[in-house]
């Protein structure tokens, strides 16, 4: 007997193409934010004649104190009104036209990861609050060349702006409220399968189930040298050290985009406690993890290449959210070693996390590696990757020397 397959009714082609060329419009609204940042080039201009004019009168002695206050508000009006250009021109660009790819990077504002037209308004509303705050400042700094009637209607309007900021924010609550129920609703629709789905590649799960290891076993089977939390790092110690990017990576947000972690710094510096910290952390949040120096990864490659399964072996480090690899660079490595790290940096790009600690900025891994090889890796290892670079004494020699002394 013949099988009947469903009939599903696709969108007619032209109705899809018209959707796309009405989708495609909001690229004409590009133009006007290249607009603003010529603005914004004005006020910087503008900016820099009002300090030059500043400082001209303080030194020829002209300036009263005045006239230092009033042009101090000045320079502070021109700066928040950039501020102002910067929140339409980042927020409404990627809000309106086309993401802006600055996930990861050190300088993404906090407030872009969670921007939408309602903040935007809520932001922008807030913004000119404030401007016109200096504004009626001003005004009654320089009261007495102010007519009564220009200070009422100044209060008005400052009243005014202030009575919109608030009702717009009370607005965009419920509004935010209603946008979050009906995207969990549509998550939770969509994680309801009508069929069984095909097993996927899954690196990381932070929802525990009940037959999920607890944290203890994964810290137990990830194979740490010793338990290391981040909270215990002495942050003081390292002559130069990126506190903030550490802060940030110990949100595991690496650990849901596959990015890589690499510590780089003179041996004792605490690359290793950082690794284990975060390695740590991962377990706490649900994810498997697992450590080993570079000299272990290396000899367990070469087994599973002898034993004709490096295939299944790369397939079977996949359920490992992490992999940590410690002190690339303190022992030297055979020539078969660097296809065998390539394959593992490779097979894990773009698929899951690599914590990497050495000795040597990745410029110089060519000395560790060698070959062709190496630069292939480091390009894979870094294109998505938090570089972190620790620069100070050893910590070990710091304790010996200090129990000598007493």
């Amino acid at each position: 007997m013949p099988t009947v397959q469903p009939y599903s009714r696709d969108p007619s082609p032209p109705t899809t193409t018209l959707g796309y060329a009405l989708f495609a419009t909001r690229w004409l609204q590009a133009p006007l934010y290249f607009g603003l940042v010529a603005a914004q080039g004005v006020y910087v201009y503008k900016f820099f004649n009002e300090l030059w004019a500043l400082i001209l009168r303080c030194v020829t002695g002209q300036a009263t104190e005045n006239y230092v206050m009033l042009a101090v508000l000045k320079l502070v009006d021109v700066v928040m009104i950039a501020n102002l250009l910067i929140m339409v021109i980042v927020g409404g660009y990627e809000t309106f036209v086309s993401r802006i790819g600055l996930q990861g990077h050190r300088d993404q504002p906090e407030w872009l990861s969670h921007v939408n037209s309602n903040v935007l308004k809520v932001k922008l509303a807030t913004a000119i609050v404030g401007i016109s705050s200096v504004h009626l400042l001003q005004m009654f700094v320089d009261v007495h060349h102010t007519s009564r009637h220009a200070l009422l209607w100044g209060t008005v309007i400052h009243m005014a702006f202030i009575a919109s900021a608030g009702i717009l924010a009370y607005m965009s609550g419920p509004m935010a409220a209603q946008s979050e129920r009906a995207a969990a609703q549509h998550a939770h629709q969509a994680h309801v399968p009508e069929e069984p789905a095909p097993k996927v590649f899954v690196p990381a799960q932070a929802t525990a189930r009940d037959d999920e290891p607890s944290v203890e076993e994964r810290v137990r089977a990830a194979g740490f040298p010793a338990r290391k939390l981040l909270e215990e790092f002495d942050s003081k110690h390292p002559h130069s050290f990126d506190r903030e990017a550490v802060a940030r990576l110990g949100k595991l947000d690496f650990v849901a985009a596959r990015r890589n972690v690499v510590f780089v710094g003179p041996p004792g510096t605490g690359k290793t406690h950082l690794a284990v910290g975060l390695g740590v952390r991962a377990c706490q949040a649900g994810h498997s993890v697992r450590f080993a120096t570079a000299a272990q990864w290396a000899a367990r490659l070469a087994g599973a290449r002898d034993a004709g399964r490096l295939a299944e072996e790369l397939t079977a480090l996949d359920e490992h959210a992490v992999l940590i690899v410690d002190e690339v660079g303190y022992t030297p490595f055979e020539a078969g070693t660097a296809p065998l790290f390539f394959q593992l940096v490779a097979h894990r790009y773009e698929r899951a996390s690599l914590i990497v600690t050495s000795d040597r900025p990745l410029g110089r891994w060519e000395e560790i590696f060698g070959g062709p090889s190496a630069l292939a890796m480091v390009d894979r290892l870094a294109h998505h990757a938090e570089l972190v670079r620790i620069d100070g004494d050893s910590y070990r020699l710091r304790r010996p020397t200090a129990a000598w002394a007493d």
